[in-house]
């Protein structure tokens, strides 16, 4: 669709993703994101008649969100369409390309924002610990390996080497202690955890430098549990992971390259339920550290910094997530509720 475009629109998108990639530091899936709603935005200004960027103009935005709202668009994608809408609007005025923005008076639905779900503490101790757990040839291991990069499966209760195994295949337990372990004590996002190098690690402060959202660089730190699996893994498990293409990768796949997110989430997802827990994603450990700190004391300004989140109001949620979870124990605990 981005080829069937007009060449002055379709050099418009080009400009405009160049920009968001080299100036504001976006990151490939948010710069995707924002072409495909513009490629959407522009195939329907054609449709309309509208064949040069000149032409576009707060009545075709408009029309635009309609045609999407009755084909079934959800609110939070209406909102997120309407903001690259605007984005791109106001970036066009400044290069010169548009005579006005265009796109400020864009108004979009507010997005219904779902209170998370969150693992209880122990619930998330459970996930974290599943890798350690080990079974004897009489235990009944759970029947679904665990994914593992390139297809590489492993048995989420067992830790110790079983027979005929290589080192590899005895070091991926170790490699899914540290990945859970880090993810519930930090918080960080999974694409974070993967994007960890050994050097981003600091053993004295116990922190670890994470390249957050927009190329924002923060430290966050992590407790004894953790020190403890990255000490195992560091000195155990990835020296028998590590191959030609590894890097300064802290957390490694099955064939030695750096370990992907989609691999990530299918590890959490196997050793949840594992352990009989409801369907969990590294975003849900997140979640769940989150609420978590705020439930013990934790400052939300605080809170906010370990997450990376530029806006309070990100943050906030989990304090709704915290009172949410007071009220049901009080409606279950309370003779008056």
């Amino acid at each position: 669709m981005h080829q069937a475009l007009p060449p002055a629109l379709r050099e418009a998108v080009d400009d405009f993703a160049e920009h968001l990639s080299r100036v504001r530091n976006r990151s490939t899936h948010t710069v995707r994101a924002y072409v495909t709603d513009l490629v959407s935005l522009f195939d329907h200004a054609v449709r309309m008649g509208c064949v040069d960027l000149a032409e576009l103009d707060l009545s075709v935005l408009r029309s635009w969100l309609a045609r999407l709202r009755t084909t079934g668009a959800a609110r939070t994608s209406l909102a997120r369409r309407a903001a690259s809408a605007r984005a791109f609007c106001a970036w066009a005025h400044r290069a010169g390309l548009l005579s006005a923005d265009v796109g400020a008076a864009l108004a979009s639905p507010r997005a219904h924002r779902e209170l998370p779900s969150v693992l209880r503490a122990d619930q998330a101790a459970a996930l974290v610990d599943g890798p350690t757990r080990r079974v004897t040839p009489t235990d009944n291991p759970p029947a679904a390996d665990l994914p593992n990069t390139h297809g590489a499966p492993t048995n989420p209760a067992t830790t110790g080497r079983a027979a005929g195994a290589t080192s590899g295949e005895a070091a991926v337990p170790l490699r899914d202690r540290v990945l859970l372990e880090l993810l519930y004590a930090t918080g960080v996002r999974v694409s974070e955890a993967c994007g960890l190098d050994v050097g981003d690690v600091d053993h004295g402060r116990r922190v670890i430098r994470v390249l957050g959202k927009g190329g924002r660089e923060r430290s966050v730190p992590y407790g004894v549990p953790a020190q403890r699996a990255l000490d195992d893994w560091l000195h155990r498990g990835r020296p028998a992971m590590v191959g030609t293409h590894s890097g300064d990768a802290l957390l490694l796949g099955a064939r030695g390259g750096r370990l992907n997110p989609t691999t990530a989430r299918q590890i959490v997802g196997a050793y949840a339920e594992a352990a009989g827990l409801p369907r969990t994603s590294p975003h849900g450990l997140r979640h769940s550290a989150a609420t978590h700190l705020l439930e013990g004391g934790a400052d939300l300004r605080a809170v906010q910094e370990l997450l990376g989140h530029s806006s309070l109001a990100s943050t906030q949620i989990y304090t709704h997530v915290s009172v949410e979870r007071l009220r049901a124990a009080y409606r279950q605990a309370h003779p008056r509720a």
